[in-house]
């Protein structure tokens, strides 16, 4: 029986430029916690609604300086076409073009997804406002920008009003409290003060399966659990990382939102490794040039969040790790596309070298690349990802395969030992000519 070979069209002398900026170090791969089958996303309550500006498109500006501001020790030589890197002429233009649709009174998504799939260009805060609309915070229709804005973010105050207090401060806040003035206490300086009484379930030692202080002492683990995930979120970068007030601020926001997430979704709670899918989602939004959108960023991350985390939630749980929908069964159809496209290079790495894919492709999957890339060309790649109307878990599994052909050679060449190296440290790539790779895929069967 014949092997089926790479398809001809990558072969083209087409992609012959060097790769783009080399990425940073990749983090450990995420661990599961131990938790309970998925719920869906948290129902919240209808706050009344006040009025507030929304997004709107700004000038043209200068690329976003990340782009030279993250560096890397990979410096390896692969494999790798080159699509041919889009001119500051192109890019104004897509701008242009984008700016042109979302300022619609009625936006395309079809369109802006065509748009965005090749990737959105850095400034202006484009970005922020496509990344809202394929995600669904925002609605298609601008005029009811202001009203769906002004709920989620009132949504979100009364959520960290609600969920990251502690039982005495919730209690106070009710009234539950014993609140004594100075008038009462010197009235009663020669006698006992009054004392409020004290329910079973109210009390901090309370074992009860109803106590609020049970609760809150079961939360502290993961609490714990993601204050070091924050802390180590993209070290690389000032945004998150350092002892400056800002990136203070943009760490407490990280850890609110994953907090939040994880009490309002016991299903999932919290999963080592969501503090890096939540990253790139808060940059965007907080560098939005309108103050109003940058100030509310938190919220408008969090909403955003649950969104993207809604439609990879199977994969972060770990009671469905074998099921049908779980991550392994979401590896398994990577190989099947591998297999499907470069069977000989499939057999390779799982026939002839044993190359088990959880091993390299778990963290690729379940983080969204984001390790995998340096930040500014992750934020390309997840233009790609967001845009695709299929939803981006198929996109991602195209670009894990592409990524994977892209490097053939190597492999082809490669026992387990220098092969399981490679994946798990991928080297620099050119992401337009790997994209262009992935979307090859969607139409051309090996």
């Amino acid at each position: 029986m014949m092997k089926k070979q790479v398809p001809d069209w990558l072969n083209s002398s087409l992609w012959s430029t060097n790769p783009s900026p080399p990425p940073p170090p990749p983090a450990d791969a995420p661990t599961h916690p131990d938790h309970s089958p998925v719920d869906r996303k948290p129902v919240v309550p209808v706050i009344q609604q006040t009025a507030i500006k929304p997004p709107e498109p700004v000038k043209v500006e200068e690329r976003d300086p990340l782009r030279d501001s993250v560096s890397s020790d990979h410096q390896d030589e692969f494999e790798n076409g080159a699509g041919s890197p889009s001119s500051n002429v192109e890019d104004v233009s897509k701008q242009a073009q984008l700016l042109q649709e979302i300022s619609n009174k009625v936006i395309s998504l079809s369109e802006l997804r065509r748009l965005a799939s090749q990737g959105i260009p850095d400034g202006a805060g484009v970005r922020s406002a496509v990344w809202k609309l394929l995600l669904g915070y925002l609605p298609s229709d601008r005029a009811l920008w202001p009203s769906e804005v002004a709920k989620k973010r009132s949504q979100y105050k009364s959520f960290k009003d609600e969920l990251l207090m502690n039982p005495s401060e919730i209690a106070s806040k009710n009234g539950n409290s014993v609140s004594v003035d100075s008038e009462e206490a010197r009235s009663e300086s020669k006698g006992l003060l009054s004392r409020s009484e004290i329910t079973h379930d109210e009390h901090p030692l309370s074992l009860g399966t109803t106590s609020a202080w049970n609760k809150f002492f079961q939360d502290t683990e993961i609490i714990e659990q993601i204050d070091r995930d924050v802390m180590r979120t993209h070290p690389d970068l000032h945004f998150f990382s350092g002892d400056s007030s800002f990136a203070k601020s943009n760490q407490e926001a990280l850890r609110s939102i994953l907090i939040i997430f994880a009490k309002l979704n016991p299903g999932i709670r919290y999963v080592q490794g969501m503090n890096e899918v939540l990253a790139p989602l808060y940059y965007v939004f907080k560098n939005d040039p309108v103050e109003e959108n940058a100030s509310s960023a938190e919220a408008d991350t969090f909403f955003c969040f649950v969104e993207l985390i809604s439609g990879f939630r199977d994969n972060f749980c770990q009671q469905l790790d074998n099921s049908v929908v779980g991550i392994r069964s979401t590896i398994t159809k990577l190989s099947q596309l591998l297999k499907e496209h470069d069977e000989e290079l499939w057999r390779h790495l799982e026939v002839t070298t044993k190359v088990n894919p959880q091993f390299y492709a778990f963290r690729w999957i379940t983080l969204l690349l984001t390790q995998e890339f340096n930040f500014a060309d992750s934020l390309h790649i997840w233009d790609t990802l967001l845009s695709d109307p299929e939803g981006p878990q198929e996109t991602l599994l195209r670009v894990c395969c592409a990524m994977l052909i892209l490097v053939r050679r190597r492999l082809l060449a490669g026992d387990f030992t220098s092969n399981l190296k490679l994946l798990q440290n991928y080297p620099s790539s050119n992401i337009s000519h790997m994209l262009y790779v992935a979307n090859k895929l969607r139409s051309h069967p090996g």
